[in-house]
């Protein structure tokens, strides 16, 4: 299977350019249904990077001008077979998931929101150096092994070093 997750469940899978296309796919639809309301989209998350394991789920952002005003792309998502789950701990996002099991989540913020900034950075990071992503899917396989039923330990246990790699791509600090 290329894509899809079971909930509560932690698998990895290796790198696949099939992603991407199943990104670019994705892209053109959401542009097609609220296009207007939109002012960027970005594949983010561990598949948007080559060579580092991830769950297997696109993870999109959808950057719009104005956080209550994007709230009527929330039934025009729901006609794609996105399922609204408000902001999940986010505040200022829109957030969807789609397929069970999971195939997708799209993460609908302001683009001045520093949550879609860290997600650039972070892509952007991970993309520009390959010493990064080694160490991240190593990371990521330790936390699978130590978590395979249990999303929230395996993501809290990713934390520290999201939040280095991204203060050091913001030009906070240096990367370990």
């Amino acid at each position: 299977m290329t894509i899809g997750l079971e909930a509560g469940v932690v698998r990895l899978a290796a790198y696949t350019p099939v992603w991407q296309e199943l990104y670019q796919r994705e892209e053109r639809a959401i542009r097609g249904i609220i296009g207007e309301h939109v002012l960027d989209i970005q594949h983010v998350g561990s598949t948007a990077v080559p060579g580092v394991v991830a769950k297997p789920i696109i993870d999109i952002a959808v950057a719009v001008a104005e956080y209550e005003a994007a709230r009527v792309c929330i039934e025009p998502m729901e006609q794609l077979g996105y399922e609204y789950r408000g902001p999940y701990g986010i505040p200022g996002r829109h957030y969807f998931v789609r397929g069970e099991p999971r195939t997708h989540h799209v993460h609908m913020l302001e683009l001045d929101n520093i949550e879609w900034r860290r997600l650039i950075l972070f892509r952007d990071a991970l993309r520009s150096d390959a010493a990064l992503v080694a160490e991240y899917s190593r990371l990521k396989g330790r936390l699978a092994e130590q978590f395979p039923n249990d999303r929230v330990a395996y993501t809290d246990g990713k934390a520290a070093f999201v939040n280095r790699v991204i203060d050091a791509a913001a030009g906070k600090s240096r990367p370990a």
